[in-house]
């Protein structure tokens, strides 16, 4: 096992831990590939917390070795043969138990990395908060890791970096367009073209992260709003993460679009409307309204106004 969890009633911690050098490997894509899909179908779990099991480092990057190998696998082809290629992949991997026979052709290479991409897209598009508590140092696979979670806090000891173009080639795992959306073009270019080490204070000023945070509190910190981000309604988080995520890169009409059409769904659930009929119920009762109101605005805020998720539980560690 290179991920452990721990489970603090809705929210769970995910620690990497591949020693001795914090490596991303493709069982960890597996591991945390299994991870998401389990946490998106529990209702106990509303956030999980990604950090590195060693005290100072969230993960090193992918494992070099593992992408030589795939690279040495594959025949050389031109950029317009690998769009083909990946396309072509993509199709094969979802009839079932073709898979697992890919894995071991000189596709394998591509066969891991569309896993990898599999997983980061299912966090952007799950009900469930994704907050990376980055301890440490982290470069390549591991910023695009981050990079792919709602929220970022950074140790004051950590550092990141994009380093591949070092090695002469792309970052792979999604960097080129998570960092750019996230930051903009120019700061996204620098860092991927430069390859240089971002210190907290760089990160935190080109909004990398969201927040840098003393090294000892960092694990508190992120559980925190772990925690109080866990009581959202899972279905409404999913609709609000695809129209900033997926929306937002569509013209303004069609993220627009995609806006509504979420709202529009959510409307049809009972919670939901059982929510509002609270809201509603407490201004005629009280001829003030909820979010105005100081105890009503702290039970919107901690979920207990009109209750969205099951009780809290806890669970031991695995």
């Amino acid at each position: 096992m290179t991920i452990s969890t721990e489970q603090r009633g809705r929210v769970v911690i995910a620690r990497f831990d591949n020693p001795p050098y914090g490596l991303m490997t493709m069982q960890m894509v597996e591991e945390l590939n299994r991870l998401v899909r389990r946490a998106d179908t529990d209702d106990g779990i509303g956030a999980v917390v990604l950090t590195g099991a060693q005290p100072d480092l969230f993960l090193a990057h992918y494992d070099v070795a593992e992408l030589l190998a795939a690279a040495r696998q594959a025949p050389p082809i031109s950029e317009a043969r690998a769009g083909i290629a990946l396309r072509l992949v993509r199709r094969l991997t979802r009839i079932p138990g073709l898979e697992s026979r890919l894995e071991d052709s000189q596709v394998g290479g591509v066969v891991a990395l569309q896993r990898f991409h599999e997983t980061l897209l299912m966090m952007g598009r799950s009900g469930v908060v994704y907050i990376a508590a980055i301890n440490g140092a982290t470069a390549g696979g591991g910023l695009e890791l981050a990079l792919a979670c709602d929220l970022r806090y950074l140790s004051d000891r950590g550092e990141l970096a994009q380093p591949e173009v070092l090695l002469g080639f792309p970052p792979g795992g999604g960097g080129t367009q998570r960092m750019a959306r996230l930051i903009g073009r120019a700061a996204a270019l620098q860092i991927m073209l430069s390859g240089d080490v971002l210190t907290p204070a760089d990160a935190e000023r080109v909004g990398l992260v969201n927040e840098v945070v003393p090294h000892g509190e960092l694990l508190e910190a992120a559980c925190a709003t772990a925690e109080k981000l866990s009581m959202r309604y899972k279905p409404a988080v999913s609709v609000i993460k695809r129209a900033v995520l997926e929306g937002g890169s569509l013209p303004l009409e069609d993220g627009l679009q995609v806006e509504q059409a979420g709202l529009l769904a959510m409307f049809g659930h009972p919670k939901v409307q059982s929510a509002m009929a609270a809201y509603g119920a407490f201004i005629e009762e009280n001829q003030a309204l909820p979010a105005y109101d100081h105890e009503a605005r702290r039970q919107l805020q901690d979920g207990t106004f009109s209750p969205f998720v099951p009780s809290r539980g806890h669970k031991s560690a695995d």
